[in-house]
């Protein structure tokens, strides 16, 4: 991978890692809290889209609208799955489950079905990073010792495997359709927003509350969400996907030390030797 890609992608990982542990801190959030944040996200991003459409001599076609709302419907998933698996486990469960699941899949489908060769070096590292996060989240294949690492890691998978559907159409739509990055994200979040609008906006009471207890953690998510993953598209363009997927993971890292120092979870030395493990596997990804 080139040293632009692998910046952006390292970027983007302390952002996400940064997202998700303000997500963490929404106890019961649900779907209110993904619309609050998907709707903040849009708000933030539409003056940037309005001036890509002018700007860039771009043509929209209906190609592009299709793939936003492919791709929001997939988002808005994730985010549901991904909340209520923080409701129901730790973040040092479901984190590190979901994000190791996510480029085990992409990486195998990215091979399969878009015939990406990203080399023994390359295969190696994603293969080192998906084993330090089964290491991490305690041996995530191994049968979970309560009901709530259970929940985790069963969210957890369900959320990785969102990832690898989004990741995967994302890729294709930024360069098999060609679709801007920017003015991609940005229209998918618009479309993310409605999706959930008729179901919260029917009992608002619980969008309120949510609004008056975790004003930081909506804006915080709906500005670092959105940048974290334009810095992610960006990559994919000039990065194979099977590289790009797996880079990402470096955000697990930081989530295991944030799980560890601010919230308290147990399991420090694993998480530290699942770390080791998973950097390793970013500098063979460095060196592909």
């Amino acid at each position: 991978m080139n040293g632009q890609a692998l910046t952006l992608v390292l970027i983007a990982a302390v952002l996400h890692a940064a997202w998700n542990f303000a997500a963490k801190r929404v106890r019961h959030g649900g779907a209110a809290f993904v619309f609050a944040y998907y709707t903040a996200a849009a708000v933030f991003l539409l003056p940037a889209l309005v001036i890509a459409l002018l700007t860039t001599g771009a043509e929209p076609n209906w190609n592009w609208l299709l793939a936003a709302v492919v791709t929001a419907v997939l988002h808005v998933a994730y985010g549901i799955v991904l909340q209520r698996g923080y409701d129901a486990g730790d973040l040092s469960v479901v984190y590190p489950v979901a994000r190791g699941t996510g480029p085990l899949l992409s990486v195998v489908l990215a091979v399969a079905l878009l015939h990406e060769r990203p080399g023994p070096i390359g295969l190696a590292g994603a293969a080192l990073i998906v084993t330090g996060v089964l290491t991490i989240s305690g041996g995530g294949l191994r049968r979970p010792r309560s009901p709530g690492v259970r929940a985790g890691v069963l969210y957890g998978v369900a959320t990785g495997a969102l990832i690898a559907a989004y990741t995967l159409w994302d890729a294709y739509s930024v360069t098999t359709l060609a679709v801007p990055p920017l003015i991609y994200f940005a229209t998918g979040s618009l479309i993310q927003s409605a999706i959930l609008a008729p179901k919260v906006l029917r009992d608002r009471e619980p969008l309120r509350l949510l609004w008056k207890e975790n004003k930081r953690e909506v804006m915080i998510v709906g500005l670092l969400s959105p940048v974290a993953y334009l810095l992610v598209l960006f990559a994919m363009r000039i990065a194979p996907v099977s590289l790009v997927a797996p880079a990402r993971e470096v955000s697990i890292v930081l989530s295991g030390l944030v799980a560890w120092l601010l919230l308290g979870e147990a399991g420090a030395r694993r998480r530290l030797l699942g770390s080791a493990v998973v950097l390793a596997g970013i500098v063979a990804i460095a060196l592909a």
